[in-house]
């Protein structure tokens, strides 16, 4: 049975380049694409367009407009589009739950639009059982850059499963080098037991230590998928400075994020709000156990 990548739509560009990268990726996974806007009545709510056909109609123009975008360059890949008749934040989790990916528009380089409006797009980021890219328009200054990498973010290799293997399969489907990136500081004195200062002292300082915990991460990876080619990238540095630094090439970047816990939806990491707000291409976040 083919996956389903689904994109929320909300008749922004941004959104309309999450609809195009999204039917891009679908075609290389063998998927179906799915094309979703989030619309109740509320005539309350919206005094400036009190006309309830008015809005409908111009729900059902922004799937129109993404279909006739996605057909032109994708003539055989199979979609469907749907009004989802809920509030924007659960409809878009319940969405990302049934799909093998959820796909949205984002402004970059400051705050999230459209979907993403303030706290909406990030109560979906948290809540999202599945991986969700955010995607926004090139900018002309992007237009002939060199896009030829997938970069990924480990720092916690007990946990970063998940992660590194959707990013080993992205940089496979689309024949591209993988850069893992990892950052480390100097711990704290109160942290730096006798047990962290013999592996240190095993693996001939805090350094080596680190690019030793990267490789052990990354090895089950590369076995999994020999294809692709893997520069692994060791920087002192914070987490979300070292990992922009790393994206100057890429076309994906993908960061994790702890799954939703109950005390914990408020929470995706700094390094994915780095990514998230600062990263030149698309930023896929992961949910990690």
């Amino acid at each position: 049975m083919p996956g389903i990548v689904t994109v929320g739509l909300d008749g922004t560009d941004h959104s309309l380049a999450a609809a195009g990268w999204a039917a891009a990726e679908a075609a290389r996974r063998g998927a179906r694409l799915r094309l979703v806007h989030a619309w109740i009545w509320r005539p309350l709510d919206v005094p400036v367009a009190a006309d309830e056909e008015v809005q409908r109609r111009w729900a059902a123009e922004v799937l129109q407009e993404a279909a006739a975008r996605v057909a032109k360059d994708f003539p055989d890949l199979p979609v469907t589009r749907e009004i989802l008749a809920a509030e924007t934040v659960p409809a878009l989790v319940a969405e990302a739950a049934a799909a093998d990916l959820l796909v949205l528009g984002s402004r970059g380089h400051g705050t999230l639009v459209g979907y993403l409006l303030g706290s909406v797009g990030l109560h979906v980021l948290r809540q999202a059982s599945s991986p969700v890219v955010l995607v926004r328009s090139p900018r002309p200054e992007e237009a002939g850059q060199s896009r030829d990498e997938v970069v990924v973010g480990v720092q916690d290799e007990r946990e970063s499963g998940p992660v590194l293997g959707f990013a080993f399969a992205a940089a496979a489907a689309q024949g591209v080098t993988l850069r893992a990136v990892r950052a480390w500081n100097i711990p704290p004195v109160l942290v730096w037991g006798g047990e962290a200062m013999r592996a240190a002292d095993d693996a001939g300082g805090l350094e080596p230590l680190e690019r030793k915990r990267l490789a052990d991460a990354v090895r089950p990876w590369r076995e999994r998928f020999p294809q692709v080619n893997v520069v692994e990238h060791v920087e002192m540095g914070g987490a979300g400075q070292v990992l922009l630094a790393g994206c100057a090439r890429a076309r994906l970047l993908v960061v994790g994020r702890r799954s939703p816990g109950r005390h914990d939806l408020r929470k995706i990491g700094a390094a994915a709000h780095a990514a998230l707000h600062h990263a030149p291409c698309p930023v896929a976040v992961v949910p990690h156990p």
